[in-house]
C-alpha cells in the first residue's frame, strides 16, 4: 500500500499485510497494553512507517529506548534471526536496517536541544494546573495575568511571574477593588509552588528563545519525515510537568497550524506516551479542553496517538475519537482488570474467526489486537496481527553517538543560549529602583529644607518686643538716652494735642480774654 504504513501481518498464518491508512492517520489512535507486551515496538515501527512516507514524528522517550531510531540495526543483534523469520512470516519481503532522520530534545537541556517557552504562552490554566492551585489561587493567577497584560509586563520565565505576584501582594488592597480579595496567604501559597517547580528543574522550560513549532515539522533532504524524541525519563520524575508540557505543546499546534481539512497524509504525527498522567485527577476544565483539542486538531493535520496501559486510563469522550487502534495483551487478575478487558473488547469490530477479548487475553509479546479506519473512516475488523520487526536498532544507542546526532543538528545554535531581554522582573526592579532613589532625593531635600529653618530661626535673635500689624500710627519707642524730664515733656505735649489738651487750652484763653 504505497499511501500507508505498514503495522504487520494479520489474518491466517499473519499472511494478510495490515496498514494504517495515511489519509485517516489524522484520526488519531491508541496503542495500549500491559508493561512488557512491546507498545515501545509498536511505537518504533509506526514512528519509522510515518518517517519513510514523510510525515514528521513527535515523541516522548520515557524509558531512552527510542533513540534506537537514529541508528540502523544489525544482523550481530541477537534478534537478528527472529526479525528475519518474522518479516518473511507476515509478507514483509523489502526488510533491511537503516536509521532514520532524527532530532533529540530535551526540556533539561541534558540529552537534547533544549524545549522552552513563555510563561504568557502556558497561560494561567496550564500553570494552575502544573502548579496544582486552588480555585482561590487560580483566580490570583488569573489577576496576575491580566494585570500584567494591562500594565505592558511580559511574562516570560519564572522570575517574571514571582516578580508581579509580589508587586500584587504589595498592591493588593488598590487591585483588590477592580479584580476581588488577594490574600497575602494564597499568593504565598502559589510562590511557594513555584520555588518547587523551580527545584525540580523546571525554571529551565520557561524562557527564550521559545520553540518554533515549524522546527518539529522539518523533512530530511531525502524527503523522510524528521523524528523528534523527546528525553522524557529524568521528566517522569516530575509527572506533572511532563503532561502539562505535553498537552500545552498539542495546544500550541492546536492554535497555530492553519486548516487543512482531510489531508492526503498528516502534518504531523504526535504520540502521548503514559497518557494517564494527562488525566489523572485532572479538573473538568482540563480534561474538556483535550476533548476539545483532540476532536479539532484533525482538521488541522495532525494525528495524536495516546499510549497507556489500559484503555479505560482515557476518559470515554476522548476514547470515542481514536479510531486507529492497536491493543497488546491485557491481564486479568482482578475483577477491574477483566471488566476492564471486557470493556476494550466491545469497541472492536468483530471478527468471527476468534473471540475478541480471549484474543486480548492471549496474544503474545510483539503480537496485538489491531483495527485500523477503512475506506470512509468505517473502522476495519479487529484482526489478530503480528507486528512488523523495527528497521532501527532496538535499544538505546551510547551518550556519544547522542551527542554526535546532536552536533550534526542545525538547532545547537538555534536553541543553545538562553535570552532574558527586558521583561517584568526587570521592569518592575526598574520601577523599585526608581522609587526608591525619588524617596531618597525627597529625604535629602526635606533634610537640606529642616536645617535652612533651623539656621534661619537661629539667625532671628534680637532684643525687644514683637510689633504687630496695625492701622494706626505706630507708638515711638524713648530712646534709652532720653532723660526722665524730657519723657515727661514729650507726653505733656502730646496731651496738650488732645482733644482734652484742646479744651484746657480753650478755657484758659477764653478766661484770660474775657476778663479784657
Amino acid at each position: 500500500m504505497e499511501n500507508g504504513v505498514f503495522v504487520g501481518g494479520g489474518g491466517k498464518a499473519y499472511g494478510e499485510k495490515q496498514w494504517l491508512r495515511l489519509d485517516y492517520a489524522n484520526r488519531h489512535g491508541l496503542i495500549a497494553g500491559a508493561t512488557g507486551t512491546g507498545k515501545t515496538v509498536t511505537l518504533q515501527i509506526l514512528a519509522e512507517g510515518f518517517s519513510a512516507q514523510g510525515v514528521p514524528v513527535f515523541m516522548a522517550d520515557v524509558k531512552g529506548d527510542l533513540s534506537g531510531l537514529a541508528k540502523p540495526g544489525s544482523a550481530e543483534f541477537k534478534l537478528h534471526q527472529p526479525f528475519m523469520d518474522r518479516a518473511q512470516t507476515i509478507g514483509f519481503d523489502d526488510y533491511t536496517y537503516t536509521d532514520f532522520p532524527v532530532t533529540f530534545w530535551d526540556l533539561f537541556a541534558d540529552q537534547g536541544h533544549p524545549i522552552r517557552t513563555t510563561v504568557a504562552e502556558m497561560g494561567p490554566l496550564l500553570i494552575s494546573r502544573l502548579l496544582e492551585l486552588s480555585e482561590a489561587q487560580e483566580g490570583i493567577l488569573n489577576i496576575a495575568f491580566r494585570v500584567a497584560d494591562e500594565e505592558g509586563l511580559p511574562l516570560l520565565d519564572l522570575k517574571d511571574l514571582q516578580s508581579m505576584l509580589v508587586w500584587l501582594g504589595e498592591n493588593r488592597q488598590t487591585v483588590s477593588l477592580r479584580y476581588g480579595n488577594i490574600s497575602v496567604q494564597s499568593v504565598g501559597a502559589i510562590q511557594r509552588r513555584l520555588l518547587v517547580l523551580e527545584n525540580q528543574g523546571g525554571a529551565d522550560f520557561f524562557g527564550e528563545p521559545a520553540l518554533d513549532l515549524r522546527d518539529l515539522m522539518r523533512t530530511a533532504p531525502d524527503g523522510r519525515g524528521q523524528i523528534n524524541i523527546l528525553a522524557a525519563n529524568k521528566l517522569m520524575g516530575a509527572p506533572r510537568l511532563y503532561a502539562t508540557f505535553l498537552l500545552w505543546l498539542l495546544s500550541e499546534l492546536f492554535e497555530e497550524l492553519p486548516e487543512v481539512g482531510d489531508p492526503d497524509k498528516p502534518k504531523l504525527v504526535f504520540f502521548f506516551d503514559e497518557a494517564h498522567l494527562l488525566f489523572d485527577d485532572a479538573p473538568k476544565a482540563l480534561v474538556d479542553k483535550v476533548e476539545q483539542v483532540a476532536r479539532l486538531i484533525r482538521s488541522k493535520g495532525v494525528g495524536v496517538y495516546f499510549i497507556t496501559q489500559n484503555p479505560d486510563d482515557i476518559p470515554e469522550d476522548i476514547l470515542g475519537q481514536l479510531g486507529n487502534r492497536v491493543q497488546h495483551a491485557l491481564r486479568a487478575f482482578t475483577a477491574r482488570d477483566k471488566k476492564a478487558l471486557r470493556m476494550a473488547a466491545e469497541t472492536y469490530r468483530d471478527n468471527p474467526d476468534f473471540d475478541t477479548e480471549e484474543a486480548i487475553r492471549e496474544v503474545g509479546v510483539g503480537e496485538a489486537v489491531t483495527s485500523m479506519l477503512e475506506r470512509k473512516g468505517i473502522p476495519g475488523v479487529v484482526q489478530r496481527t503480528l507486528i512488523r520487526p523495527p528497521s532501527s536498532q532496538l535499544g538505546p544507542i551510547t551518550p556519544a553517538e547522542r551527542g554526535g546526532v546532536m552536533g550534526a543538528s542545525p538547532f545547537g545554535e538555534k536553541y543553545g543560549q538562553t535570552l532574558d531581554r527586558n521583561s517584568a522582573f526587570e521592569i518592575l526592579a526598574k520601577r523599585t529602583k526608581d522609587a526608591a532613589a525619588a524617596a531618597e532625593q525627597a529625604e535629602a531635600k526635606e533634610a537640606e529644607l529642616d536645617a535652612a529653618m533651623r539656621e534661619y530661626s537661629s539667625g532671628r535673635r534680637y532684643s525687644g518686643s514683637r510689633v504687630g500689624r496695625s492701622t494706626s500710627q505706630p507708638q515711638r519707642r524713648a530712646r534709652k538716652g532720653d532723660s526722665f524730664g524730657e519723657a515727661m515733656a514729650k507726653v505733656v505735649v502730646k496731651e496738650l494735642k488732645g482733644t482734652t489738651g484742646r479744651r484746657i487750652v480753650r478755657g484758659i484763653l477764653g478766661g484770660l480774654f474775657k476778663g479784657r
